[in-house]
């Protein structure tokens, strides 16, 4: 803009001093001044074509005044698609997950119908061996020395160690001659575990019983040491186990299997 004004103001000074000259050279007749003035008219041309090349810059100028309205334009339309699409996608898909998982739990409870099945089965077994009355089967033996049953202290002496084993039924019985060949003792213990533990119990009075080279045996004489040496059976069956010693131990052997066939 500056530009065109100053082409502006410098035209019209070189107009108003043509035409001051103009007015000066009308009265004057002379030739030789005439010609000198001739070339005059023509120096305008030169300002006149100034004017007409500067207005093309503001051209250029007004142009890049109008490209900036066009630049908010596109931030407009940005913020209106973005809400429009998330809140319209992340709603649809949530809901429908819930509607499945409700209908796959109900379907489980269909197992425990079969473990109430499978207890009551098994538990009976137990019991079975239970109903062997140890007592009455030492009763019921024939043809055996007399015996008595064995007291507490006599029992910790003779069989140590069987008081420590946790037992249902304990029946020990000793000839009441120490010469005679002759002794039972059936016990039943709690847990089956314990089974070789009262079998080796019982080995250990046999050994006692019998002696060895170095030591007399607890039978004393060498018939009752030779009663014990041959004539001497363990036996168990589940929970029980057996000490038959005499000649008539493998008839109590016989008669104790029985009681579980």
């Amino acid at each position: 803009m500056k530009r065109n004004l100053l082409a502006l103001f410098l035209a019209l000074t070189m107009a108003l001093a043509l035409t001051a000259c103009g007015g000066e050279k009308a009265p004057e007749t002379s030739e030789d001044e005439t010609k000198v003035t001739e070339p005059a008219p023509e120096e305008p041309e030169v300002p006149a074509q100034e004017p007409e090349e500067t207005p093309e810059a503001p051209a250029d100028e007004t142009d890049a005044a109008e490209e900036p309205v066009q630049e908010p334009e596109a931030p407009v339309q940005k913020p209106a698609e973005k809400p429009a699409e998330k809140p319209a996608e992340k709603p649809a898909e949530k809901p429908a997950k819930p509607v499945e998982k409700p209908a796959e739990k109900p379907a489980e409870p269909a197992k425990p119908a079969e473990k109430p099945a499978e207890k009551p089965a098994e538990e009976p077994e137990a019991p079975e061996t239970t109903t062997v009355d140890l007592a009455a089967f030492v009763a019921s033996l024939s043809d055996w020395p007399a015996l008595m049953k064995t007291e507490q202290e006599a029992l910790d002496t003779f069989y140590a160690g069987l008081s420590d084993i946790s037992t249902k039924q304990s029946e020990v019985y000793m000839a009441m001659i120490s010469a005679a060949v002759g002794e039972i003792a059936v016990v039943e213990v709690e847990n089956e575990t314990d089974v070789q533990a009262v079998k080796d119990i019982f080995q250990a009075r046999i050994d006692y019983q019998v002696g060895d080279e170095t030591n007399p045996g607890g039978a004393w004489y060498p018939a009752s040491i030779e009663g014990w040496k041959n004539d001497s059976r363990i036996v168990s069956n589940g929970r029980f186990v057996m000490l038959a010693v005499g000649s008539q131990a493998d008839a109590a052997v016989t008669a104790f299997n029985a009681l579980f066939a």
